[in-house]
């Protein structure tokens, strides 16, 4: 019996199975010429070519990237279908959303909470981050005012209210209305001071307690809620007589809230949503550059139709 067959012979795209390495070594040891020097050649080759198999099985697998959203509440439902998306033709990179009230999100971000992404219902709390805070900053160039909505006053179906449009809102029992630190909410007491029914002594929004308020429609009850997301629920469920949303916000609710009134820009003034990408002290080389890309996939074709689908312009 001949010397083993050459090493060659057994390699596949010049890799080595285990089962190949033990045939191998097999047909050496049952050779006439079982020279140890031979042997040890052939180890040294095994070790090698078994060494680039793990390597390349440690390379093929590539490294997954978090990015943290933090969005308002009214993109809760466009922006979970943008990420699912955006993540079936990029499976490396995964999302973790946060949605709640913008200026809820500004000062979770500003106390130090991972953000990759920062999607606003309102341009004052972007332009607040983008003044700079501790221990992070909007990444230069990235921001884009890339949304417009539209402030609707909203009943839930059936209720007969008498309210038929906004100068009206003291006919109504009560009223569901976002806090002060909320964008619908500052657009809302915004409205009331431009349509002059908040008294000539009010000319700021953060003058506009729910007390004064309340004084100023005639003892109208208000509702304090957190995000629109809650006032949405309160007028739905009949909970609360009216109430003011994005009209984003009623989709999905066709069929439990009627608007009353889409209030003009001449009164809200715009509503803008602005994005820009975060970047904090221990912010990775691999999340910018995720995050931008995805910040560029949010002004395509595709999630231009998404927005719109969801009641919202694209600017």
């Amino acid at each position: 019996m001949g010397f083993a067959k050459p090493i060659e012979q057994y390699l596949f795209g010049n890799l080595l199975t285990e089962i190949q390495v033990i045939m191998y070594l097999k047909d050496i040891i049952r050779g006439k010429r079982q020279m140890k020097k031979s042997i040890a050649v052939s180890f040294a080759i095994v070790s090698v070519a078994t060494a680039g198999v793990l390597l390349t099985g440690c390379g093929s697998k590539e490294k997954k990237t978090e990015v943290t959203v933090f969005a308002a509440k009214s993109l809760n439902s466009v922006m979970d279908e943008l990420c699912e998306k955006y993540n079936s033709e990029h499976p490396n990179v995964t999302f973790q959303t946060n949605y709640d009230s913008s200026g809820t999100l500004m000062t979770q971000i500003k106390e130090g909470a991972k953000c990759n992404i920062f999607f606003s219902a309102g341009v004052s709390q972007m332009d607040e981050l983008q003044a700079g805070f501790d221990g992070g900053d909007i990444v230069e160039g990235s921001r884009k005012d890339l949304l417009n909505n539209q402030v609707c006053l909203v009943t839930w179906k059936g209720s007969d209210t008498k309210v038929t449009d906004f100068s009206r809102l003291s006919l109504a029992k009560d009223m569901a209305l976002a806090d002060l630190t909320v964008p619908v909410g500052q657009y809302t007491r915004k409205a009331l001071i431009n349509a002059g029914m908040a008294g000539a002594e009010y000319t700021e929004v953060d003058q506009l307690t729910d007390d004064v308020i309340s004084e100023a429609l005639w003892g109208l009850l208000i509702n304090n809620c957190a995000n629109v997301g809650a006032v949405a629920s309160a007028v739905a469920e009949g909970a609360n007589e009216i109430g003011t949303v994005y009209y984003s916000d009623t989709f999905g609710y066709e069929d439990q809230l009627e608007i009353i009134e889409k209030l003009p820009n001449s009164l809200t003034g715009d509503v803008i949503y602005p994005v820009a990408a975060v970047e904090g002290d221990n912010t990775s080389d691999a999340e910018l550059e995720a995050s931008q890309d995805f910040l560029d996939y949010l002004q395509s074709e595709e999630a231009v139709k998404l927005f719109e689908k969801y009641h919202f312009t694209v600017q």
